[in-house]
């Protein structure tokens, strides 16, 4: 008989008052599979910590986005939103959902080129776009969205040089009601700035003006913020038609939509408290339907979104190093997931799980990662039953930002694996290695002998 795992006594104090919603257990049941695939045998596969995706929830979940909003508007198109996950495996499934890609760098847009992404369905934001970026663009047809006036002034500049007529937009920026107010990127709506920029692109023959945009800040609990947005970015479309008799083809929402995790210091989970995409859908779409747009000068809407599409896809799984009681008396845990892995630890906190059964029992524990400086925590306080040195774990809504984020530090960054719809486990990017590292590096020869 197998001997039982010896348990320290615990004493909780009870609270008065309704009991715990989610029963006696205080943390969810445990995570053995992941598309009925065995977490264990992923781990026996390709070690620990390994990054893992579901191409099934991927696709369930842009549909379930899509068609929240094309039951509501006849014109829309989502484009990837790079930076969020620009794993050309993940990118290419975006694509053949219909996704355009959304890139911020010439390097995302190299990427989106080599997926096979046409240049007039590239959307090009970002405040750093260098000359030859924007050379780029514009003999690709790429729709490229201005940031700020010397921006502006380098595509008037180009579009002599080349002889071709970019097609542009500007990036707004405004007051929603939302704090804090994303007024760094883009022309400001409020101050009339962006009036401003309208005007000196519609004077200037050599430009195409084709839409409006606006990334109204990140993580957005408030669908009205998007309503508000809007109803100003449909405003501008308005006095463009009243004054040029040019009609904006379409008003880009950018992203910002929240994923279903839990912000630190939240007073409910962000299950409860994240808009559903109907709730977003609603309120974008109401803006441009109740607007004085004409119906026969409805823009199409695009969407950015990134987090809420990937975020319930990504898991990271893992090993427990340790257990110590601090200087306090409470326990902690040392696992092999540090925040080099998991960026977004710094901003939520995430749902940590065993991989194997475990009892009820439950202590606060504080969960740190292996990285030799005190920032490395996963997790200030979870609620966890007892875990021993080499059980598994899996950190669950992880897919946003961790594999673009992520840095290699002190340990080297491990692989990541999708689950096709088949059940299948494809490798999508390599573990990296000591080579992988030191290939970058040239050590001068005077630099070469050392004396130890």
């Amino acid at each position: 008989m197998k001997k039982l795992t010896y348990e320290r006594p615990i004493i909780n104090k009870i609270n008065s008052g309704m009991p715990n919603k989610f029963g006696t257990r205080t943390e969810y049941q445990p995570i053995t599979y992941i598309d009925e695939v065995s977490v264990k045998e992923i781990m026996k596969e390709h070690g620990s910590p390994v990054y893992v995706l579901s191409e099934k929830t991927i696709r369930d979940t842009y549909k379930d986005a899509k068609k929240a909003f094309t039951a509501r508007y006849p014109k829309v198109q989502f484009a990837w939103s790079y930076k969020t996950n620009y794993l050309n495996a993940v990118c290419n499934i975006f694509h053949q959902e219909g996704s355009w890609a959304e890139v911020v760098s010439g390097f995302e847009y190299d990427k989106a080129i080599a997926n096979g992404v046409s240049g007039n369905h590239i959307i090009f934001n970002g405040p750093d776009k260098s000359e030859s970026d924007l050379e780029t663009a514009i003999i690709n047809n790429s729709l490229i969205h201005i940031d700020h006036y010397d921006e502006l002034y380098m595509i008037i500049s180009l579009a002599e040089k080349l002889e071709k007529k970019p097609k542009v937009a500007i990036r707004v920026n405004m007051d929603t009601g939302i704090s804090p107010q994303w007024s760094r990127f883009g022309f400001n709506y409020e101050s009339g700035e962006a009036w401003d920029a309208l005007n000196r692109i519609l004077i200037n023959k050599n430009l195409e003006l084709v839409g409006l945009h606006s990334h109204i800040g990140t993580y957005i609990l408030t669908a009205n913020a998007y309503n508000v947005a809007g109803t100003k970015l449909a405003d501008l479309a308005v006095r463009v038609k009243e004054k040029y008799n040019h009609a904006i083809k379409y008003i880009d929402f950018g992203g910002g939509f929240a994923s279903k995790n839990t912000l630190i210091g939240a007073y409910l989970p962000g299950t409860d408290t994240c808009p559903t995409f109907s709730e977003y859908a609603e309120a974008i779409t109401t803006s441009i339907i109740n607007s004085r747009i004409k119906l026969e000068d409805f823009p199409t809407i695009i969407l950015e979104t990134g987090r809420a599409l990937i975020d319930d896809a990504g898991f990271i799984l893992g090993t427990v190093l340790a257990n110590k009681r601090l200087a306090d008396g409470s326990k902690s845990m040392v696992i092999n997931v540090g925040v080099n892995l998991l960026f977004t630890a710094f901003w939520y906190e995430h749902r940590i799980t065993p991989a194997q059964n475990f009892s009820s029992h439950t202590e606060h524990t504080s969960v740190y990662g292996p990285l030799c400086m005190n920032i490395d925590v996963i997790r200030q306080t979870a609620d966890l039953p007892v875990m021993r040195k080499g059980d598994d774990f899996v950190i669950s809504r992880i897919g946003a930002y961790n594999m673009t984020q992520w840095m290699q530090f002190i340990t080297l960054r491990p692989k990541i694996v999708i689950i096709d719809t088949g059940r299948q486990v494809h490798v999508i990017r390599k573990n990296e290695k000591n080579e992988d590292i030191n290939s970058f590096e040239h050590v001068p020869d005077h630099l070469k002998k050392i004396n130890v």
